[in-house]
Order: structure tokens, then C-alpha cells, then sequence
């Protein structure tokens, strides 16, 4: 078992998604490198989770890599947008993480070049970082972290001050698992997906605050 498969199993999906908070999801693509900092989590729970695309123990050949290892990926499109989940619990228990926000780190310049706009909106959002990253298809999906381009740096680069926990986005809200808190956030970092600005602390809600672009 690799770094990876430890990381993301072992332990509940929801404690997995709160601790990703403040590690970076680094990308080695033609670019060159590109890393943002989890700021948004959502965790999805499996064959009983109404929201999840695994509900009722749902297979098909497009979930598939749903179903993998601990710590592989699951690219997948909704309406034409690219997002990127990753794979937690042994095979076969299709839980899962979504990576729904990043606050820019290493290779911002190139993250708002890639999304052609400029502030908090070159990534609060799970298709808006994937495309910020320069990934715009499914290539990716299934793959082991251990091996891929595209992974998460396992030490934390930032701690969070606080995490708020509340209902998740864009899913089903006639689901019974729609009011669930299981979308994890930093408490007041801008690049968290629908927020208020009013609401944007000045150190992005880190223990210790420094710009991006290291």
C-alpha cells in the first residue's frame, strides 16, 4: 500500500475531506508545474448517498474508476465542465471526495492566463480549477495518484484557522441526503465558491498568511 492508498483510507470519507483543507493539489502538466491550496471539500458517501453517482449501487463503465483504490482519481463531466474527484475507502466502496475550490499557489500567473479572468474566479469552483490547471478532458480518470501528474502533496502547506461544514452544491435538493454537511470550507478565503465578499477575511482564514506564486 503507497502513501496515497494510506491517506485516503482507513478513516471516514468526511474526516479525509476536512483534512485535505490547506494541502495543496499539485498538477506537473505541459505548463510546467501548477498547485493550489484546498480551500472547499465535498464528500460523498456511497451506494446510500442520494447525491453520490454511485447511489443504489450504480455501475457503470463511466463511474467505474468510482469503484478503484484508495487515492485514484475520478475525472468526470457535467454539462461539458471537467471536474476531479478522488477515490477514498478500499475498492469497491465507492466513496469519494470532490475538489470544489483552490486558492492559487505555485503557477498563478498561468492558472488566470489558462481561465482567461483574474481573481477569485480563476478557481472557486470545481470546473473553474480543473480548467485553471489546463485539464479539459477525462485523460486522467482512473489513475493512481502514485503515478499521475496530477496529485496531492500529502504534508499540509497551510493550516486553517476554521472549517465550516454545510449542505453541498448543485446536488439534487429532493435528494434525502441533500441537506447532509458534508461540503467542508476555510472559513473566510475568498476563493470558496459562493460566498459573499463581505465575508473574505484579509489572511484568507490561515494560521499564517503569505501570497501565492512561490
Amino acid at each position: 500500500m503507497d502513501q496515497f492508498n494510506r491517506f485516503f483510507t482507513g478513516r471516514p470519507t468526511t474526516t479525509i475531506a476536512q483534512d485535505l483543507l490547506g494541502h495543496e493539489l499539485v498538477y506537473h502538466g505541459p505548463q510546467g508545474t501548477i498547485s493550489g491550496l484546498i480551500v472547499e471539500t465535498e464528500a460523498y458517501l456511497g451506494i446510500n448517498d442520494s447525491a453520490s453517482h454511485a447511489f443504489g449501487d450504480r455501475h457503470t463503465d463511466y463511474t467505474a474508476s468510482l469503484y478503484g483504490n484508495p487515492g485514484d482519481l475520478y475525472i468526470y463531466q457535467i454539462r461539458g465542465m471537467v471536474c476531479c474527484d478522488i477515490v477514498t475507502q478500499p475498492a469497491g466502496e465507492p466513496q469519494g471526495i470532490l475538489i470544489r475550490g483552490l486558492e492559487p499557489w505555485c503557477g498563478a500567473k498561468q492558472m488566470a492566463a489558462n481561465r482567461k479572468t483574474s481573481g477569485v474566479n480563476v478557481s472557486n469552483g470545481p470546473a473553474k480549477l480543473m480548467k485553471a490547471f489546463g485539464i479539459n478532458d477525462r485523460q486522467l480518470d482512473g489513475q493512481a495518484m502514485s503515478t499521475s501528474p496530477l496529485q496531492v502533496r500529502l504534508a499540509a502547506t497551510k493550516t486553517p484557522l476554521m472549517v465550516d461544514a454545510g449542505p453541498r452544491i448543485g446536488v439534487n435538493p429532493s435528494g434525502k441526503d441533500a441537506q447532509q454537511p458534508l461540503r467542508f470550507t476555510i472559513h473566510g478565503n475568498p476563493y470558496v465558491s459562493h460566498t459573499k465578499r463581505r465575508d473574505d477575511r484579509a489572511d484568507h482564514g490561515w494560521t499564517t498568511y503569505d501570497k501565492a506564486d512561490h
